[in-house]
């Protein structure tokens, strides 16, 4: 009996208007637009610049322009010029661009 292929990840949206308190987790991308307070674990996290988040990341990539207070734990981060960022960051590769607002601490992993 051959096992069927699993298919590709995929996106999931979470819009401007929706608020989840919770857990999150996704093989694929996330993306939030809305308002999140829990724990949230995919292969690629997008935080639009409307994104909030209370909580913890856990991601191989994160590209963010909102706001996150908490956690981040990933391989590479972007912090996009609006994003605003008060957590306790683990990461393998960071990138900031100017303007963003960053208080907490780095700690860069090992390879």
């Amino acid at each position: 009996m051959t096992e069927s292929p699993r298919p590709p990840a995929g996106r999931s949206l979470i819009g401007p208007d929706v608020v989840i308190t919770g857990d999150i987790g996704s093989e694929g991308t996330v993306e939030i637009l809305g308002r999140i307070d829990g724990k949230i674990a995919a292969r690629t996290v997008v935080v639009g610049a409307e994104g909030r988040i209370t909580g913890a990341i856990s991601a191989e990539t994160v590209d963010l322009r909102g706001q996150l207070e908490g956690q981040i734990s990933c391989a590479a981060l972007t912090l996009r010029s609006v994003a605003q960022v008060r957590a306790d960051v683990n990461y393998h590769n960071v990138s900031i661009e100017s303007g963003a607002q960053i208080e907490g601490q780095f700690v860069r992993g090992k390879a």
